[in-house]
């Protein structure tokens, strides 16, 4: 079994970035009715995004 720890939450910092109305409107249908925030959304798509750069940089 494996061993329950209890998870470390990373450091976060707050930044201010603009996106257009039309991709928080088509983030927001994404998520409606998901446990899904905006803010996690885009940290896991920018996570995503920069996995990709490193593998084509490979």
């Amino acid at each position: 079994m494996k061993k329950f720890q209890i998870p470390a939450v990373p450091p976060t910092t707050n930044k201010c970035i603009r996106f257009p109305n039309n991709i928080i409107e088509e983030v927001e249908q994404a998520i409606e009715g998901k446990q899904c925030t905006f803010t996690a959304f885009v940290v896991e798509a920018v996570r995503v995004a920069l996995e990709n750069l490193k593998e084509e940089n490979e």
